[in-house]
């Protein structure tokens, strides 16, 4: 087997290549509001919600006081974009908290690096024993010429695709991309200090935010903060595509072939560049995609759907399970990326999410926090 091949082969074999369009292309299904009878926001008033921030708490620097409430979490009946794994719509119930303003910067995370040694998993060596537990018995390994510490990254040069169902054509391994190298090993961050931090696995933003006292949010918390006013939308400022451009980055034409830049950026943009939504977050649709502390389970919704009472805090499902890739351990992520386009996935709407493995990384990638009152007590 030639490099590339076997360039390819680590592209699928560690599955960093499925957290924007795997099922973007799914048969899209309708569905009701609040289908089979689910409680209803009125409905839940009796419930007990932290809403308002308490008196004695002061807003941590750089986050916003998220209001608790109920929501029906999910697709809105009007998206046709919807995909399955977004249905059915259900009611979640969600108690205060704070949120990261925008997503965490180059410059935060290289002081959390300064003041603890801290080596994301992009940076370490590759370890076969314990990346091929979720492979299929008996995959072959690489040569050690590939399995070297990096990152994935996007193709800028694609003249032409072949078919949609082929990722190679448009993802690249790079051996040396990490988060101070996010274009390949001879870029840097220097002069990116308030662009959003990427090329960072689940255990690199785990270690962020136990040294800075905060978590990753759940996916439920996500959504409603991500929501605000707009209950039933299907994007954070209404329900009008025309706007794209103002609120978010994202690719702007056909993609993977043609970006015409109507956002002003290509790629990433600085932090905030974007009008926020009405809880005053930035970066809520595209940007780069935002991990949440929920393991993916592609039948989560509907077993939530199922139950009688509705979740209050909901944490997400016990086990992962994606019937594409059953042997990894998976997480949700939310928002879409600059990557996300409309003849492709729209997965900057507020319902979209996908499931990335663990100890993936890319160049689309990052995180923001949360704190609970609890965590300031």
């Amino acid at each position: 087997m030639n490099k590339g091949k076997y360039i390819f082969l680590f592209i699928v074999l560690t599955q960093m290549t499925l957290i924007c369009f795997v099922g973007c292309v799914e048969k899209k299904e309708s569905t009701e509001e609040n289908p089979k009878g689910h409680k209803v926001e009125e409905d839940l008033q009796a419930i007990p919600l932290l809403k308002d921030k308490p008196d004695d708490l002061h807003t941590p620097k750089g986050m916003v006081w998220i209001p608790g409430g109920t929501f029906l979490q999910g697709a809105v009946p009007q998206d046709s974009m919807a995909m399955a794994h977004e249905k059915p719509q259900h009611t979640v119930a969600v108690h205060g908290f704070f949120m990261d303003k925008h997503e965490v910067t180059n410059a935060q995370f290289a002081q959390f690096v300064e003041e603890t040694g801290y080596k994301t998993l992009a940076e370490r060596a590759i370890d076969w024993e314990e990346l091929k537990k979720q492979l299929p018995q008996g995959t072959p390994k690489p040569p050690d010429s590939i399995l070297q510490p990096g990152s994935l990254m996007f193709k800028r040069d694609i003249d032409a695709l072949v078919n949609f169902d082929d990722y190679s054509q448009w993802w690249d391994w790079v051996i040396g991309a990490s988060w101070k190298h996010p274009y390949g090993p001879d870029s840097s961050i220097k002069d990116l200090d308030q662009y959003p931090v990427v090329h960072i696995a689940l255990e690199d933003a785990l270690a962020y935010c136990k040294w800075a006292g905060r978590r990753l949010p759940t996916e439920a918390e996500w959504e409603f903060a991500a929501r605000g006013q707009e209950r039933k939308s299907i994007y954070h400022w209404g329900d009008d595509v025309q706007k794209l451009s103002d609120y978010a980055n994202t690719w702007n034409g056909i993609f993977p072939l043609q970006n015409q830049l109507t956002d002003g950026h290509a790629d990433r943009a600085p932090v905030a560049s974007y009008a926020p939504n009405s809880n005053g977050l930035y970066d809520m649709a595209g940007n780069v995609w935002e991990w949440t502390s929920d393991k993916y389970h592609v039948n989560y919704y509907q077993n939530l759907q199922n139950k009688k009472e509705a979740p209050i805090g909901p944490t997400g499902p016990k086990t992962s399970f994606n019937p594409t890739n059953p042997l990894a351990k998976e997480r949700v992520i939310k928002g879409g990326s600059f990557l996300c386009s409309a003849s492709y996935c729209a997965s900057y709407r507020i319902s979209a999410r996908m499931a990335n493995t663990e100890d993936s990384s890319t160049e689309h990638l990052g995180f923001r926090t949360v704190v609970s009152v609890d965590m300031l007590k």
